[in-house]
């Protein structure tokens, strides 16, 4: 192997590793907005096209539909805690998918936190690298568990 090519292998390794690592710090970043209920630093972390796919909702359309959704469901909790497991991306250039899962857990009334409302389930994402590197463009999120009473209903 020449020189020239080792070189080239170790770039695009190297690339590949950044890549991932800029991946992982976008969802790290927008999911921890998320338990701030920081929308604005959460909604910049996806696509002007983008796609949210819930279990009980219905397919959402555009990133200010789903900015409203969510800011919408989640508001109302006292606090929450967004949690993403076992997340797995593969990149293929400016595009990448990614696999994980949900550990969602809520406290539905200030001062009752001793019976959150929590539930998990798989993840399937889509991304794309742009200008100002890489966005959410579609999440489909499916709700396997639960556990507690979400008493304000808001994920059914």
């Amino acid at each position: 192997m020449t020189a020239t090519a080792d070189y080239d292998s170790l770039a695009r390794r190297l690339q590949a590793l950044e890549d991932k690592e800029a991946l992982h710090a976008l969802m790290i970043r927008g999911w921890r907005a998320l338990d701030r209920k920081d929308w604005q630093t959460w909604i910049e972390c996806w696509v002007e096209d983008a796609v949210l796919e819930f279990g009980p909702w219905e397919k959402i359309h555009g990133k200010e539909a789903v900015r409203a959704k969510v800011e919408e469901v989640e508001s109302p909790y006292a606090s929450m805690q967004h949690h993403i497991l076992n997340m797995h991306v593969d990149v293929a250039g400016d595009r990448a998918t990614g696999i994980g899962y949900m550990w969602f857990v809520a406290v539905t009334e200030s001062g009752n936190t001793s019976s959150p409302y929590s539930m998990g389930g798989p993840y399937d994402w889509e991304f794309r690298r742009g200008p100002d590197g890489w966005l959410l463009v579609r999440q489909r999120l499916g709700v396997w568990w639960t556990d507690g009473e979400d008493t304000l209903r808001a994920f059914a």
